[in-house]
């Protein structure tokens, strides 16, 4: 479900009368290590600062300029990227995708107030100008407030960006201690916002009489289900006055699971959805912050992560690992890490990256700055590095002959909480199904060991089923934010308002294909792996231990660490949230595991 990293994701191109097109896969050269004079040839600094200004900067390049300055190769055969990609959908989903960029810039009227651009008052005539200027024609004019606009952009996007370059650095090399000081600053801030709370009461007394907003939702989504307006229309106006943005847990959730409902009603979920608010880079990465400090859960699946694979790997010298989703490439400098100071020497190490065709947010550039900043931190730790990427339209298209698998390589297969957002049942009732697919694929590739983090829900055949789900889900996340993080955090509320919210708003107010996520139960998953050829690997007691050590140390007390059938579970008082665990092939020995 709802995961910061998710931003960079939207929903997955509806294309399911069409034949998908074959998968496009473009390639990185290798990363050159430090020279021998000690220079770097491709400064992290440098590097970052490129990525960060093309995240927050306008881009006026077609969409067949962007494809071309990739290296492009489609199952192996090289040739122009704009001749590769079939179908008049695909190229409108890429030219889409790189106007979508452009929303990452500020839209509000902040450009007329600096002094750098000419003041326009509402009439649309400039202010300040020698008199001579007023003559200009109608063009001219627009012209000059185009260039000026440009400017301003510059301006804005080289104020933000150099903040952005400090904390993407930060979050990539000191991401652990980065996290432990904003734990213990968030503690100062929960430890004087109870203070607050304890004087508050004594001055106000008895508070106000209690409003059972959970009850109030329930009925709400019974009338929605049975299409009574008046009696949903009501509800919702209750549940109004007692929600609050800025509020408790449940008055959160209500403000948030109101909005979904009134959608529904209106039949505008999935309008609504596509236009929720976004964060510019630099709010994204202090949100990203907060999270990894308030919440355990991203981190916990990190580590599983990397130490499953520093296991896999041991006394190998080349490691490949292939990384479905879309990610902005935080979750591997750590490894990354790892590997550089590993006593027999790193191995060469190559990320691939399966992510979806799609018409928002992530044009191919964008992945292609992210590796070229992921090879940078590989240099930093001095590990040989090379990045590819596969861009399909789905991906359950995507096969080991996408990958160019070697056979001297450790394979490893990486799926975080992606492929709930993969069609099911629900959907398909015809056909094989793209879950089953998409693993049988994998099994194909025959890795060392495919890890797999999943969502531990289950949303049932009806929406009532579906949204007494949802509710529990998201309850529990804003109640972690809640016990964690002070209720006055702007910082909280953009994570709610920008990432949070929207996916509640889509699990309640979207059906069929414009649903976004389908999660599923681990005991689902666990029976899907195997039908698909695969077998569990035994949890390592030594991961297990170092985990839930680090959960103990530093987090709440009410994160839940547990196993099950060989699952790696987390959850929040007693409630089990997320699951982790480590496959491979049937065929192959897992004794040691």
């Amino acid at each position: 479900m709802a995961n910061p990293e998710d931003f960079f994701w939207e929903a997955l191109l509806k294309e399911n009368e069409a034949p998908s097109p074959p998968p496009v896969f473009f390639d990185l050269p290798a990363t050159p290590l430090s020279n021998s004079d000690g220079t770097d040839p491709s400064s992290l600094d440098n590097q970052l600062l490129s990525y960060v200004s093309r995240m927050l900067m306008e881009d006026e390049m077609g969409s067949s300029a962007a494809i071309t300055n990739l290296q492009c190769v489609n199952r192996g055969s090289t040739e122009e990227a704009n001749n590769m990609l079939p179908g008049s959908e695909v190229v409108r989903a890429f030219s889409k995708g790189m106007g979508e960029a452009s929303k990452l810039l500020p839209r509000n009227n902040s450009f007329r107030t600096l002094e750098t651009v000419d003041q326009v008052s509402s009439d649309g005539h400039c202010r300040g100008r020698k008199k001579k200027n007023h003559d200009r024609d109608e063009q001219q004019l627009e012209e000059e407030l185009g260039r000026s606009s440009k400017l301003a952009a510059l301006t804005i996007a080289g104020t933000q960006e150099a903040g952005a370059r400090e904390l993407l650095a930060e979050l990539m090399l000191h991401a652990h201690e980065t996290c432990i000081k904003d734990m213990e600053k968030l503690r100062i801030d929960m430890d004087n916002e109870a203070e607050k709370k304890i004087n508050k009461k004594d001055k106000k007394g008895s508070s106000s009489k209690v409003v059972d907003l959970r009850l109030l939702l329930i009925q709400c989504a019974q009338a929605t289900a049975t299409d009574n307006q008046q009696s949903a229309g009501e509800l919702l106006k209750k549940i109004k006055q007692h929600a609050l943005a800025t509020g408790d847990a449940m008055q959160r959730v209500a403000h948030y699971f109101a909005k979904g409902l009134e959608a529904r009603l209106a039949g505008k979920g999935k309008h609504l959805y596509q236009n929720q608010m976004r964060m510019s880079l630099v709010e994204y990465l202090k949100v990203y912050k907060l999270y990894m400090a308030a919440c355990c859960f991203t981190k916990v699946a990190l580590m599983f992560a990397a130490m499953t694979i520093m296991q896999a790997v041991q006394g190998k010298k080349r490691l490949h690992i292939v990384d479905y989703g879309p990610r902005c490439g935080l979750h591997w400098p750590d490894l990354l890490r790892r590997l550089g100071s590993r006593e027999d020497g790193p191995p060469e190490v190559r990320i691939t990256i399966v992510d979806i065709l799609q018409p928002a947010f992530r044009p191919f550039q964008r992945i292609e700055e992210a590796g070229h900043c992921l090879s940078s931190c590989a240099n930093e730790f001095r590990v040989p590095f090379r990045f590819q990427a596969v861009a399909a339209a789905k991906w359950e298209t995507v096969g080991a002959e996408d990958l160019h698998i070697e056979p001297d390589e450790v394979l490893v297969v990486n799926d975080l909480l992606s492929f709930s957002a993969l069609m099911d049942e629900s959907v398909f009732s015809d056909g094989p199904n793209p879950r089953d697919v998409a693993l049988r694929n994998i099994s194909k590739m025959q890795p060392d060991v495919f890890i797999q983090g999943i969502t531990n829900d289950s949303y049932g055949a009806s929406f009532l089923s579906r949204f007494r789900a949802v509710l529990l889900y998201y309850s529990a996340l804003f109640d972690i934010l809640d016990a964690t993080t002070p209720r006055d955090s702007g910082l909280r509320l953009a994570l709610e308002q920008n990432l949070l919210g929207p996916y509640a708003l889509n699990a309640i107010a979207c059906e069929g294909a414009d649903l976004v996520e389908r999660p599923e139960k681990y005991k689902q998953w666990q029976a899907r792996n195997h039908r698909a050829g695969m077998q569990q690997l035994k949890l390592r007691p030594d991961i297990v231990d170092t985990i839930r050590d680090e959960v103990n140390k530093y987090h709440h007390k009410d994160f839940l660490l547990g196993e099950d059938g060989q699952w790696l579970l987390q959850g929040w008082m007693g409630r089990i949230l997320f699951a982790h665990s480590a496959w491979v092939r049937q065929s192959q020995d897992t004794s040691s595991g």
